[in-house]
């Protein structure tokens, strides 16, 4: 842990000082060291209770992390509540700047001290323009992450838990009503969907209430599916478990229903109210709004014209590095002619039934635990947290993201979990398969976040926290790494490496185009697949990720650039002393980090190094 920005370096260059009311030979002589222990104990005590303060608000972030409070209890997600957590926000941060020096402070400490001001700055930034947030959309809505917290996170071992979900259900219509409240006021504002979503955002939520108890004919909903199977695992006895599912069943009928057609009537009389535009600069503030949204993915001040101009950059050095390839497996025709064989070709898909999807998660967990054997040779720290591969479910499968990862529990009760969208085969095509597992899995998101929550001696803000470009880059930079060892030996596949990578880097490009270019939907869809070799089916669905979430996918590449950037100055200055796997963990023993403190913590490892060569 010796990693620290540029601002908190320079403020330890205070030698051998004597701080005031500490006069040499006097009583209150008392060492410098001494003083930098204690007020860095201060400090840090003061962030756990600041930690369990903001966690206190969000009964279901402690059963994300595997905790027992507050089972029973849905988050608050009203706009008061948003407001009262900006105000504690700011009440921290004059509290932080008040009675905390930080020239008092150890090294960790004081980058503690950095981080928790950026957050903060960060998060008041972003409340100051989430008006134009919108509370429901297709990607992770409240209609649809409700009902997967509970399937996903919720436990039943015990009678306790099982009442716990069972309140939970009592709670949905208050909770939906919170959320509701909010998107009828941004309504008002003019904050309004394009039409195209509402479809994407009434289906899933239908989907939650057909089937028993809901209606006849089709099964059991999927909620009361997990109840059941819940409780089957649980071996409560036959009677508690009869009394349990007539509980669940008329929470279901007298709230999660009524909830769900109330949101229903919302979705259908806003479709009737919006427009076909789908950027962001249709909305209130546009530019102040989308340039906050940039800054906080990114992490930096890049303008939206910058970042476009990267992209175009980008795009092209990667179709030079396509060409070789296609070279290579002497492929005559263009690189749009290349594209249309891979998106068509029965070689590279899994067949569409269940036998194909069966051998997709069988392949993908091959790779990773290939991977997992192949670490030490990159990596010295390593996590101990498991990781499993998973279908997404099918109720959510139709809007859920092609893949992604989720966090183990802090207690070990569960792995961290890769996500697979297999709800089309051909959109999850073999040669894009071995680049997705390494960034999803191992050595991305379950390296760099498992990492980051095991981590000892940090306050959990930083620990359990995330920047989405360092997050996402280092994911993107894993995609890479596994070249080093030679794992790409298919042709096709490490051409699919490249495709993941001119993937993230047409999104600087499409993402910026559409919030602030005024490209409509099909220009972004159809630059996408000009020049990135995804299929049709998945690139649609990534435009209208993009469209609803404003400025997140920018985060990825850029990223990843300042990851490569910082690793090239490391090798050049290094030279001989250079050690891949000492880089490693200059990067991820800090946890996650703004891509500017990522540098100072880089420069800090470069200059260390060359103290003891």
């Amino acid at each position: 842990m010796k990693h620290l920005s540029t601002a908190a370096i320079a403020s330890l260059m205070i030698g051998a000082t004597v701080l005031p009311g500490c006069l040499p030979g006097s009583s209150q002589d008392v060492s410098r060291e001494a003083i930098v222990e204690q007020e860095s104990e201060r400090l840090n005590a003061w962030f756990v209770e600041r930690y369990e303060e903001g966690l206190a608000r969000s009964p279901m972030s402690q059963t994300y992390l595997g905790r027992s409070e507050g089972l029973d209890r849905l988050d608050d997600i009203s706009q008061t509540a948003a407001d009262e957590e900006a105000a504690l926000r700011r009440s921290w941060l004059t509290e932080m700047r008040r009675d905390f020096d930080i020239d008092r402070l150890d090294t960790q400490t004081r980058l503690s001290y950095e981080l928790f001001e950026v957050e903060q700055n960060d998060w008041l930034a972003t409340h100051s323009v989430s008006q134009n947030d919108y509370v429901f959309q297709h990607m992770n809505g409240p209609h649809s992450n409700l009902p997967s917290f509970l399937i996903n996170f919720h436990k039943i071992e015990s009678e306790s838990d099982a009442r716990a979900y069972i309140s939970r259900l009592e709670a949905f219509d208050d909770y939906f009503g919170q959320a509701e409240a909010r998107a009828r006021a941004q309504a008002n504002a003019g904050v309004l969907l394009p039409r195209f979503v509402y479809d994407k955002i009434s289906g899933p939520s239908r989907n939650i209430i057909t089937g028993a108890p809901f209606t006849e004919g089709d099964g059991d909903s999927p909620i009361l599916t997990d109840f059941k199977a819940k409780l089957e695992t649980a071996n409560l006895g036959d009677a508690l478990t009869s009394e349990l599912l007539d509980q669940a069943e008329t929470a279901m009928l007298s709230s999660v229903q009524p909830a769900y057609l109330s949101l229903l009537r919302m979705f259908e009389e806003q479709a009737a109210m919006t427009t076909d535009e789908d950027g962001a600069w249709k909305l209130p503030d546009a530019d102040n709004y989308y340039a906050t949204r940039l800054k906080h993915y990114t992490t930096t001040d890049m303008t939206a014209e910058e970042i476009h101009e990267i992209g175009l950059n980008e795009v092209a050095r990667i179709q030079a590095r396509m060409q070789e390839i296609m070279d290579r497996v002497e492929f005559e025709g263009s690189l749009q002619d290349f594209y249309a064989f891979l998106r068509s070709d029965p070689q590279f898909s899994y067949t569409d039934d269940a036998d194909g999807r069966a051998a997709y998660i069988a392949d993908a967990t091959a790779i990773i635990d290939d991977m997992r054997g192949q670490l030490n040779g990159l990596f010295l720290t390593k996590p101990k947290a498991d990781m499993i591969v998973k279908r997404v479910e099918p109720f959510r499968e139709a809007t859920a993201f092609g893949a992604f990862y989720d966090s183990p529990a802090l207690d070990g009760s569960r792995p961290g979990t890769y996500y697979i969208n297999l709800k089309s085969m051909a959109d999850q095509p073999k040669f894009l398969q071995q680049a997705l597992a390494y960034h999803e899995g191992i050595p991305g998101h379950h390296m760099q976040i498992a990492i980051a929550q095991e981590l000892q001696g940090l306050p959990q803000f930083r620990t359990l926290g995330g920047h989405t470009a360092f997050v996402e880059g280092w994911a993107l930079y894993a995609e890479e790494v596994p070249k080093e060892l030679g794992l790409y030996t298919d042709p096709y596949k490490e051409f699919g490496q490249l495709g993941m990578e001119i993937f993230r880097a047409a999104r600087l490009v499409v993402d910026t185009g559409i919030h602030a270019k005024k490209w409509d939907r099909e220009k972004a869809v159809s630059y996408y697949l000009e020049n990135i070799p995804n299929p049709e089916g998945d690139v649609r669905a990534e435009i209208d990720r993009y469209i609803v979430w404003p400025g997140q996918a920018t985060a990825y590449m850029i990223g990843k650039l300042k990851i490569i950037e910082l690793r090239r100055k490391a090798e050049a200055e290094l030279g001989d002393d250079f050690d891949i796997r000492k880089f490693h963990d200059a990067v991820l023993t800090n946890g996650s980090v703004p891509l500017e403190i990522l540098e100072a913590n880089i420069d800090q490892y470069i200059t260390d190094t060359k103290d003891k060569s």
